[in-house]
């Protein structure tokens, strides 16, 4: 099974084509919703993006009609935030609705906003939306408080087009963040230190030129199929990943009796009787919260009790409800999940209620007795390309049905997973 390329390495670097007026070819671009919803959104400031191959994207932003976003299109994806660095980097001003996404707990933009404060940028906040003007941004020394990705990865877009030397202390390390970096460079950019918790950015008088990118594969889809391949028992090879990304999740499969087998480029897992074992979600390079809920679901196949503490977000156990309808014993405890396996689930109707939890569902599903029925499957398609193909290539029955009803709405779309 093949990982596609990385949706959050995918969204910051689409935008980060904002930042010259030449253009920028991208190879390995996910075909899922969010990347569509971005391509909306650069074409409403006026760049034009095109489809040269399937997963590759030209975007050519060589001038800007308009630098606001209102919430019709930023109402369903918090990756829009990222427009306001490159917007009010290149243009001098940008006008962004608050933006949406996964229903997850207080993602706060205020370290967004203190960063291109520092650089010299002036905001005005309204109900709906946040305003920037900057005659001209400068380098500045920054500390965020916690080393948040869109954080890091807007104000390093901001500060390629700043006068002067931008250092940001305590920055995110994800391995989209060094992506970003690398695609940067490419474009002109002197960046040093992505990777690292610390990154200087030397501004530049001019924009940057045009480049040839090949977006990174996506370790957190590498991740969730290898949790699928523990599971459910099976041998499942997943190619075209780098392991270094992923040796979080390698660590933890094998604590918990998992054979899992390092390649090059690609990871064999090979499932059996499992433990318990403890997980807390922790920025990189510590365990992805991205994979939490997938983890929830994988500890309900193992032997003993688990407990799974969320540190990133305080409101990402939406699964859990739904995982116990299909007969699994989990219960929150404040900031965390305990589970006690393992556990035989059984078919039932839930909802997918963010991109993770339904991750987390379906792994469930393949391992439930009976049929498992999906609502809202809509937010899979923000985060997984081609999902249901993947599936029935490594052997599950699965099945994507429109619902057939004339009140239902366009998202009621549901998957359906047999035994």
């Amino acid at each position: 099974m093949s990982v596609s390329g990385s949706k959050n390495a995918a969204l910051p670097i689409m935008v980060a084509a904002l930042l010259t007026d030449e253009p920028v070819e991208l190879v390995g671009v996910p075909e899922i919703e969010d990347t569509e919803r971005m391509a909306a959104m650069l074409r409403h400031v006026g760049a034009s993006v095109d489809k040269l191959a399937p997963g590759n994207w030209r975007i050519h932003a060589a001038s800007l009609t308009t630098c606001t976003l209102g919430a019709d299109l930023t109402q369903r994806l918090r990756g829009s935030f990222l427009l306001l660095g490159a917007l009010v980097a290149r243009s001098g001003e940008a006008g962004v609705a608050k933006p949406g996404g996964d229903d997850i707990g207080m993602r706060r933009v205020e370290q967004h906003l203190e960063g291109l404060r520092l650089m010299g940028a002036t905001f005005a906040e309204g109900p709906d939306a946040y305003s920037a003007r900057a005659k001209r941004l400068h380098g500045a020394h920054i500390y965020l408080d916690i080393p948040t990705v869109t954080g890091t990865e807007n104000l390093i877009m901001a500060a390629t087009l700043a006068e002067g030397i931008t250092v940001i202390s305590n920055a995110a390390r994800e391995p989209h963040v060094v992506d970003l970096a690398r695609c940067l460079a490419g474009m002109g950019a002197r960046i040093s230190g992505a990777g690292t918790e610390r990154i200087v950015v030397e501004g530049s008088n001019h924009l940057l030129h045009g480049t040839r990118h090949v977006v990174t594969t996506d370790y957190i889809e590498a991740g969730t199929y290898m949790m699928m391949a523990a599971a459910t028992r099976g041998d499942v090879v997943v190619d075209h990943v780098r392991t270094a990304d992923i040796h979080f999740v390698i660590n933890k499969l094998r604590a918990a009796g998992v054979d899992v087998v390092e390649g090059a480029e690609h990871v064999r897992v090979r499932g059996g009787p499992m433990h318990a074992v403890d997980v807390t979600t922790w920025p990189h390079p510590g365990f992805a919260t991205d994979l939490q809920s997938q983890f929830v679901a994988l500890m309900t196949q193992a032997e003993g009790m688990s407990r799974v503490s969320e540190a990133i977000f305080e409101n990402r156990f939406h699964h859990v409800k739904e995982l116990v309808k299909l007969g699994a014993k989990v219960e929150v405890e404040g900031r965390s999940a305990v589970v006690r396996g393992p556990m035989p689930l059984h078919g039932a109707k839930v909802r997918v209620s963010d991109i993770r939890s339904g991750a987390a569902l379906v792994i469930a599903g393949l391992c439930a007795e009976g049929i498992t029925e999906l609502d809202d499957v809509y937010h899979l398609d923000r985060g997984y390309q081609d999902l249901e193909s993947k599936l029935r290539h490594l052997g599950a029955d699965v099945e994507r049905r429109i619902v057939d009803d004339a009140t239902t709405l366009p998202h009621d779309l549901r998957g359906v997973i047999g035994d």
